[in-house]
């Protein structure tokens, strides 16, 4: 309903009346004076859950992790001033993972800038190049025309948060006083003669699907289809698989193995895409690519020639130091404007996305098929019934080394019965409920859960914050990914927790549960494992920064539910079956040298067979 009561109201109902009628959902809002038509707008409209968050930079990771679910925009809105400034590390999240947001930032009129008015900054172009889109609003006003130049920069806003490429918009809004619903007699007068059906008509949310993404000038030229023509050529390609959150992960994952069983190449499976929960769909899968490649000898002997990379690249340094090195042809499969190629090689982008492109696969008249046959199932040892070529010694030798490393690393791993961290997240893949959202935090997590993520068919969804690679708001995205959605959890270190302790205070407003699997080796893993770790002083005192906190007190604080954890036996029992709703810690206090002494020592043995 629009709200007639004064100029401001008018302006910010029409915001938030044009936005739901587009397909807006949900709107994120933190308290303050210069934003309050904006927040009651909102929070009059019951068609739009508004969810009021304390802390800003919290609040927008929340957003972010809510967009991340849900592949729709999400409002974030806030007051002048520095609290603007706040959101600005999610919005370069969104920016660099390609999450839609909506950014409302309230602001004084331009009588009250650069005159020490108070709460006044310059607001204009604040997020510089981490945008889609940005705009200064007009002063609101309430002419009927003037209203409609609103409606139509709201539906092009909509448009740009989604097209060409997922990301941030900026609207920048200045109000006059009165800031509250002070009746106007004259703006009250103008709701007898409005006609919102007529104003609104036409106003349709915008259907997203993986084939809304036009084609894109090489698939008008023809590149795609002699690209395939090559690729069927080539007996020593690979499918690199990287970071991933798509909406619809089975239709995802089927076409890459649809890719991979027509090729019959490889498909090396990052642990933060959902291939490897989806393991039955692709026969070609290689997950210990990373422990593998550490093998030099093998690695030689790897060497492919073309490989086709879906999106970002993995995580691991082993995999885009074995790409740099021996140079295969790239093209990358990603329907975004964006260049997926740190390493600068002879790269051609195919900017169509995978579903597509699968599509078009089945569309392909095969090869001669002299010389191929059909071979055993996988329940006989053969790889399920695929044609492939007899004399296809690459493939066969990826899959031989992936079967005989990942029963070294499980075979390893279920002997250890004392608390380390590697095992923790090859457990999770094997215990967790079937459909769980999982959202992992940056540093040592995302590592050992490409390292040690075992495929199964459980349909996990991965969810991470891998576009700038930051521990910055990992509780509340994880929160916004858990709100109303399955029970969730986030796996995450104790450094990357504090950091964003901000984020207990959303569990008032949280619908739904997160377990949080915490493992706690007071400081920071990574460091550990990096060069600068033989350097002490400072590598302690600066680098690993241990904070020496007592979570179960921090808990408390908030009202969470905690609990230590101290054998694996109990950690599944906790894990087999998800509570509903609320939060809860499940903390496993390790030892942060020993750990990283255990990866130094194992992890290039294991493609040795040691």
């Amino acid at each position: 309903m629009l709200d007639f009561r004064n100029t401001n109201t008018l302006w910010a109902s029409i915001i938030a009346e044009t936005l739901q009628r587009l397909g807006l959902t949900t709107a994120v809002i933190c308290p303050g004076s210069r934003s309050a038509p904006l927040t009651i707008a909102f929070a009059q409209n019951n068609q739009i859950e508004t969810i009021p968050i304390l802390d800003e930079r919290s609040a927008s990771f929340f957003a972010l992790g809510i967009a991340k679910k849900s592949g729709l925009p999400t409002a974030l809105i806030c007051t002048s001033g520095t609290a603007a400034a706040n959101f600005y590390p999610a919005i370069i999240e969104a920016r660099e993972s390609r999450i839609p947001l909506l950014i409302f930032t309230a602001d004084r009129p331009p009588e009250l800038r650069d005159c020490h008015a108070g709460q006044a900054i310059d607001q204009v172009k604040m997020y510089g190049n981490y945008l889609n889109w940005q705009v200064e609003l007009a002063i609101p006003s309430a002419e009927i025309a003037m209203l409609g130049y609103l409606r139509q920069t709201l539906m092009y806003a909509w448009d740009r948060s989604q097209f060409p490429t997922p990301g941030p918009v900026h609207l920048n809004i200045p109000f006059r006083d009165p800031l509250i619903p002070i009746s106007d007699i004259s703006v009250e007068a103008l709701e007898t003669e409005f006609d919102s059906e007529d104003f609104f008509a036409g106003l349709e949310p915008i259907i997203i699907g993986e084939t809304s993404t036009p084609p894109s000038p090489p698939l008008l030229r023809g590149g795609v289809g002699s690209a395939i023509e090559q690729w069927q050529k080539c007996s020593r390609g690979i499918i690199i698989a990287g970071v991933a959150q798509p909406q619809f992960p089975e239709k995802y994952c089927s076409a890459i193995g649809q890719m991979s069983k027509f090729l019959n190449w490889p498909v090396l499976a990052e642990g933060l895409s959902p291939l490897r929960n989806y393991a039955q769909l692709n026969p070609h899968l290689i997950s210990t690519y990373d422990l593998i490649l550490r093998n030099r000898e093998l690695a030689d002997k790897l060497t492919p020639e073309i490989a086709i990379q879906i999106g970002d690249l993995p995580t691991s340094k082993e995999l885009r130091n074995w790409l740099d090195k021996t140079q295969p042809k790239r093209y990358i499969i990603d329907p975004s404007h964006h260049n997926f190629d740190p390493l600068h090689g002879k790269t051609i982008h195919l900017r169509t996305s995978v579903e597509n492109l699968a599509t078009k696969l089945t569309l392909v008249p095969p090869l001669n098929k002299a010389g191929l046959t059909l071979v055993p199932p996988l329940s006989k040892g053969g790889l399920g019934g695929v044609l492939t070529s007899a004399t296809n010694e690459y493939l066969q030798l990826w899959r031989n080394t992936e079967t005989q490393v990942r029963q070294t690393i499980d075979q390893k791993l279920s002997t250890i019965n004392n608390i380390i961290e590697p095992k923790v997240s090859w457990l999770l893949s094997q215990i967790l409920p079937a459909g769980t959202p999982i959202f992992i935090s940056n540093s040592m997590p995302v590592r050992d859960v490409e390292f040690f993520w075992k495929p199964n068919n459980l349909e996990i969804k991965p969810f991470v914050n891998r576009g700038a690679n930051g521990i910055d708001g990992t509780l509340s995205t994880a929160l916004g990914v858990g709100h109303r959605n399955q029970s969730s959890i986030l796996l995450t270190g104790d450094l990357a927790l504090l950091h964003d302790t901000n984020g207990f205070l959303i569990t008032n407003k949280f619908v739904g549960h997160l377990t949080i699997v915490l493992i706690n080796n007071n400081g920071g893993g990574i460091f550990e494992m990096l060069p600068v770790a033989k350097f002490d002083p400072p590598f302690e005192e600066f680098f690993a920064t241990p904070q020496h906190i007592n979570f179960a007190q921090l808990c408390a604080t908030y009202g969470v539910e905690h609990e230590i954890i101290d054998d694996w036996e109990q950690l599944k029992e906790k894990l087999s079956f998800l509570p509903n709703n609320g939060i809860r810690v499940l903390e496993l206090q390790t030892d942060r040298r020993a750990d990283a002494k255990w990866r130094q020592d194992n992890l290039s043995k294991f493609a040795k067979g040691l």
